[in-house]
């Protein structure tokens, strides 16, 4: 059987609790990582192939055991060529450069502007020359997600690069049905509406979320990073992301009073929820495939190159949210979507998709398997949690839920500590390394961060009346 190891925050098959999944980051600070590699895990799993989530982990000294157990390592990824990314891209590098198995990237993407200034990312070219060097070591090409990425690496002297789009639009093979369900919008439709952190309030977002949020009563908020997340379930603004106040994830937005807020831990729930709206539309370009895939029709708002050349490459309706005025209607996105180039031309895009698999020695279910039937049965015979609601609730089921997933952390943390202090009266590092190892994990900074998350909701509950 062929083993493939893939870079993803978990299997599409692991349920992990809310409490767990916030903990252990399994979305990678971003939900939309999900959607990207749970395709991928779909798509990888040809007859006799396994393939096996690598938890994000990056350790160069794991290449041993990594190529004696996979015949392949499968690196999907987004917008990695960037400032911000380029320790991790560092730390991939020096591990594929260990490895003597296949290593075949599917998506990766440059971000900058919408204009594609290429010379913004001047600081990083020797780090993301390294790691294209290193992969077309191991690979016959390397997928990019559209065509500012593609000059960006042609630019660099590389040309074994295929535009590839993205993974997560084939996780239905060639077939992607999205239609208009209902001639426009009206007061009573329901709409998604979905934004980043830097789009809503340094691109203006929040004032169309606003006005949106007048004019449709059923509008929901679709957020996808770690921060929202912890947000609305923990109340926690302990980041810089965190006390963004226009957020509809943050607790004083008034859609977080509401209720019309939610993060989702599995794109299963995810696209579930998302099959009974009538519209999607904003600056995620991942909360707008989810939406596409759910067969719900979705306009980017496209706010930097990332987005951008993914809805060029894949037709999706879009607009450049720089252009979009704050008094915007939904309805009129709506009414002048088209999705004919998205849907027409979706069989020739993953038949390229495909090729682009072949060629790299990677066989795919839909071609060489059972077209996904196995990987969505299993999927349906597995309870995943609901999507991560506002904490505006007090009552006793949510706080017991919360407080006993504390209550064990805090447990697992005193008996770790408790074995560093042992550890340390056996070892003859003395009085200063004792004292330094003891402030290894403070319980009471722990103690007073759940106290901060819970505390408000805690006195609400313990309220006469309540």
């Amino acid at each position: 059987m062929k083993r493939i190891l893939l870079r993803s925050g978990k299997s599409p098959f692991d349920v992990v609790p809310v409490e767990e999944a916030l903990h252990r980051d399994v979305m990678a600070t971003n939900s939309g990582n999900l959607i990207f590699s749970d395709a991928a895990h779909k798509i990888l799993m040809a007859p006799d192939t396994e393939v096996v989530s690598n938890g994000m982990r990056t350790d160069a000294n794991a290449a041993a055991r990594i190529n004696e157990e996979y015949d392949a390592f499968v690196v999907p990824l987004a917008n990695a060529f960037r400032p911000t990314f380029e320790q991790s891209l560092q730390r991939l590098t020096r591990l594929i450069g260990k490895l003597r198995i296949p290593v075949v990237v599917l998506g990766v993407g440059a971000q900058t502007g919408v204009a594609y200034e290429a010379a913004r990312l001047k600081p990083i070219e020797a780090t993301v020359r390294a790691f294209c060097a290193a992969v077309l070591d191991r690979s016959a090409t390397i997928g990019v997600r559209g065509e500012f990425t593609e000059q960006y690496l042609n630019d660099m002297g590389f040309r074994d690069v295929e535009v590839i789009g993205c993974p997560s639009m084939f996780l239905h093979g060639d077939r992607l049905p999205v239609e208009k369900r209902t001639a426009a919008l009206t007061a009573e439709s329901r709409i998604a509406v979905n934004g980043s952190h830097a789009a809503v309030r340094g691109g203006g977002l929040h004032r169309i979320i606003t006005r949106t949020n007048e004019r449709y009563p059923n509008l929901l908020y679709i957020g996808q990073n770690l921060t929202d997340a912890r947000q609305l379930y923990w109340r926690d603004t302990d980041s810089v992301g965190g006390r963004v106040t226009e957020m509809p994830t943050h607790p004083d937005h008034p859609m977080y009073r509401a209720g019309k807020a939610r993060v989702y831990i599995d794109p299963v729930t995810w696209l579930d929820d998302l099959r009974e709206f009538d519209y999607s539309f904003g600056s995620r370009i991942h909360g707008n495939i989810a939406a596409l895939l759910a067969g719900t029709p979705a306009t980017v708002l496209a706010f930097d190159s990332r987005t951008l050349e993914l809805c060029r490459y894949f037709e999706i309706p879009h607009r450049l949210l720089s252009e979009t005025p704050a008094d915007l209607d939904p309805a009129d996105l709506y009414e002048e979507a088209d999705f004919s180039g998205l849907t027409g031309n979706h069989k020739e895009r993953f038949d390229r998709f495909t090729a682009f698999l072949d060629k790299n020695g990677l066989r795919n279910t839909f071609t060489h398997g059972d077209g996904g039937r196995a990987f969505d049965e299993k999927l349906r015979s597995l309870s995943f949690p609901a999507g991560v609601r506002p904490w505006n609730d007090a009552d006793l089921a949510s706080l017991t839920s919360r407080f006993g997933w504390l209550q064990q952390r805090i447990s697992e943390l005193d008996s770790t500590n408790a074995q560093l202090r042992r550890d340390l009266a056996k070892s003859r590092s003395g009085a200063r390394g004792a004292a330094r190892a003891a402030a290894v994990i403070p319980a009471p900074s722990i103690y007073r961060r759940a106290r901060r998350a819970v505390g408000g909701p805690l006195r609400r509950a313990l309220k006469p009346g309540k």
